[in-house]
């Protein structure tokens, strides 16, 4: 999967340094909030402006985009990138651990079976955009049995919130504190909060963000410790270790 893992657990902060943009902002909803004594930003995004959200990996030439900047090079004229995140763990060639779908092409296989790393935490999950809802959170089993119809899809592990619930493998008293980002789902499937911590944090705090200060239904997982984000408004964009998977919102210039 992803190497020099301790390394970057090292780093913690500064893979997220923050640097002042003088870029064209577009109106995103990202804010910061508090919950349990941990800073975030929550990025918010509902169901009118589901077609603006892309996922990205490679550019036309089948290159790697690897950052906020490669994805912004993609955009076509007047259109700007209102935030984005790292969505998903990738191996060293940079291509997703399991499903990506993006654009009518597919990347990966869907992943079902446990093994080692957070991936592997059974049950893990894919972020589904479009079909019969939004936004969905889905466990990866689930969605090998219904094979549902999704615009973008991108598969990563474990869930944090499964059906109102903490994955049962969290500790309160974990010591295992990395800067943690993901994505949870309303129970009407119509609003989806992208997020990310300040500080290391643990996957019990994480998940409580998502299910106690949210009210997610359900929530994936994303990336710990090369998490990192880019939100104009905020005057961030974090940079670090090249990235394989990237979401985020695409909107028109303001």
């Amino acid at each position: 999967m992803k190497i020099w893992t301790e390394l970057r657990r090292r780093l913690g902060l500064a893979a997220g340094a923050v640097l002042a943009l003088g870029l064209p902002v577009a109106a995103a909803d990202c804010a910061r909030m508090t919950h349990d004594g941990q800073g975030y930003v929550v990025c918010t995004v509902h169901a009118a402006e589901e077609p603006k959200l892309g996922l990205w990996l490679d550019d036309a030439k089948g290159r790697k985009l690897n950052n906020f900047s490669g994805v912004r090079s993609t955009l076509a004229e007047g259109q700007v990138l209102a935030f984005a995140m790292n969505a998903g763990m990738f191996h060293a060639d940079y291509e997703p651990v399991g499903l990506f779908r993006s654009g009518g092409e597919t990347h990966g296989q869907l992943v079902t079976a446990g093994g080692d790393g957070n991936f592997g935490m059974l049950p893990n999950g894919v972020f589904c955009t479009g079909g019969s809802a939004p936004f969905r959170v889905i466990e990866s089993r689930a969605f090998a049995k219904a094979q549902p119809e999704c615009r973008l899809a991108t598969q990563s592990g474990p869930m944090l919130v499964i059906e109102g619930e903490l994955h049962p493998r969290f500790l309160v008293d974990s010591d295992s504190r990395y800067i943690r980002n993901g994505v949870g789902v309303s129970a009407d499937g119509g609003t989806a909060w992208f997020a990310i911590s300040d500080r290391p944090v643990t996957f019990h705090e994480f998940g409580r963000l998502f299910r106690d200060g949210l009210k997610a239904r359900n929530a994936l997982y994303f990336d710990g410790s090369i998490s990192r984000l880019y939100a104009p408004q905020l005057r961030r964009n974090d940079f670090g270790w090249s990235m394989g998977p990237i979401i985020g919102l695409v909107d028109s210039a303001g």
